[in-house]
């Protein structure tokens, strides 16, 4: 009895081998449905792993994992070595997939052209009282990836500061990026900050092969394109 368990136990595993040290060293992908479930459910029983718990239940799902979403609770904790608490666990993973399936769902906004970028950002910087510099992270698609606040300042200016612009960028792997800030004032003149550090920016992008498509000064009733000024 003892050496069945020892051989059933996860510890006793080559360490490649165990589902979260597997996760460490390969990645997430590697991993089987089965060995997932097992990182949730954390431990087994007497006489099985984790991972033979999570086949258990896969298996009575037909390893579908429709169907294992389907499982309330109650049914969860029927399988030997499930308790509520890992019941929950299980439960939350299905349900967090579900909302991602969800979020899919939604049509990322494509960029084509300035209007499309004002209208993209206009619910993060409309009827803004103090200057904010954001930024559009775009996919090789020009779909927006990511909406980036950088700065947030004062009436009168806020610090744009490429490295923390770009870092972003890179995180992400966006393939292109827009800048855009606020003129609280309505004012649609570029200052001379501005268009130096357009400049900046358009020089950064080149060379870390991230092109910085744009820059918009947003205002309530229009926006300021530097592309559509041929001013970069």
């Amino acid at each position: 009895m003892n050496e069945t368990k020892e051989y059933l136990n996860i510890k006793s595993w080559a360490e490649e081998d165990r589902p979260r040290e597997k996760l460490l060293l390969k990645s997430k992908s590697a991993l089987s449905d089965a060995e997932l479930i097992g990182i949730l459910i954390g431990s087994g029983t007497a006489s099985m792993s984790a991972v033979d718990v999570a086949k258990s239940i896969l298996n009575h799902a037909n390893n579908d994992l429709n169907n294992l979403a389907k499982l309330s609770v109650k049914e969860l904790m029927k399988f030997k070595g499930i308790g509520q608490a890992k019941a929950v666990s299980i439960v939350s993973a299905m349900e967090l997939g579900r909302r991602r399936k969800e979020t899919q769902s939604v049509k990322k906004p494509k960029i084509t052209c300035s209007e499309d970028a004002y209208e993209a950002i206009k619910p993060e910087l409309m009827d803004m009282k103090h200057e904010e510099f954001w930024t559009l992270l775009l996919s090789r698609s020009n779909t927006i990836i990511k909406k980036q606040l950088i700065s947030s300042g004062g009436v009168a200016g806020t610090v744009a500061d490429p490295k923390i612009i770009f870092k972003s960028a890179l995180e992400e792997l966006a393939c292109s990026i827009i800048l855009v800030h606020n003129h609280p004032s309505g004012n649609l003149k570029p200052s001379r900050a501005d268009i130096s550090l357009t400049n900046k920016m358009k020089s950064a992008g080149e060379l870390l092969e991230i092109p910085v498509l744009d820059h918009l000064i947003f205002t309530d009733n229009g926006y300021f394109s530097f592309a559509d000024e041929n001013m970069l």
